[in-house]
């Protein structure tokens, strides 16, 4: 049996943080080994635990969420720890700032338990995950100019990346993408990961920004 994953919860609501403990915990591959109520003191218990995960919230005193996500990627000494943002706000400016910023997930505080516990394994697996509600906060960010199209970034890439880059903007999986494309799921992990390197991008929910900002991808498309 796998070691469970190590989970730290920054939200500066205690009702909040006592709530999502025996959410996260309740399957037991999931371990919540710190807490913290603003993003200062959730940077410092990132430092010192080294989780596999952050759940992060964004408006908090003495330290916002986006700027403690900032500092967790910044530190290589916190390289593979992943921050998945659990928010009330799904306005487009928090959208962007938090992917930005280094965040590998974004979701809003209704989402269903079981739903929760899923998007914590994905990214802290490796992978990134916006919940359908925030990506449609980003194409709509698009359509409305909030995020200017400049094609410019995937000037270099092949046609068949071009692809893989235009499936993953739509959401679609890893397997999905081999069975679109008629790849194996090796082959379409090896692109993904291509991609990742050639674009400079830090996980997949970049990879979906880059692929609405530059144009590829479209509303309604």
């Amino acid at each position: 049996m796998s070691d469970p994953l190590r989970l730290v919860i920054v939200d500066d609501q205690q009702l909040v943080r006592a709530g999502l403990r025996p959410l996260a915990e309740r399957d037991g591959d999931i371990v919540v080994v710190g807490e913290a109520a603003d993003g200062r003191s959730g940077l410092a218990r990132v430092q010192e635990l080294r989780p596999d995960l952050v759940l992060m919230d964004l408006r908090m005193p003495v330290m916002d969420g986006l700027e403690a996500t900032r500092a967790i990627v910044a530190d290589e000494r916190l390289d593979g720890v992943r921050v998945l943002v659990l928010t009330t706000f799904d306005e487009d400016e928090h959208v962007h700032e938090a992917i930005r910023a280094g965040a590998s997930g974004y979701l809003l505080k209704d989402i269903a338990p079981d739903a929760l516990r899923a998007a914590i394994r994905t990214v802290a697996a490796g992978d990134a995950l916006l919940s359908p509600a925030i990506t449609a906060t980003v194409m709509r960010a698009v359509a409305e100019g909030a995020a200017p199209v400049d094609p410019r970034p995937l000037d270099g890439l092949t046609e068949r990346e071009r692809e893989v880059l235009t499936l993953i903007g739509r959401g679609l999986t890893n397997d999905e993408i081999a069975g679109e494309l008629f790849l194996s799921p090796a082959t379409s992990r090896t692109y993904v990961s291509r991609l990742l390197s050639r674009l400079g991008a830090r996980d997949r929910a970049a990879l979906v920004i880059l692929a609405y900002e530059t144009g590829l991808v479209r509303p309604g498309r």
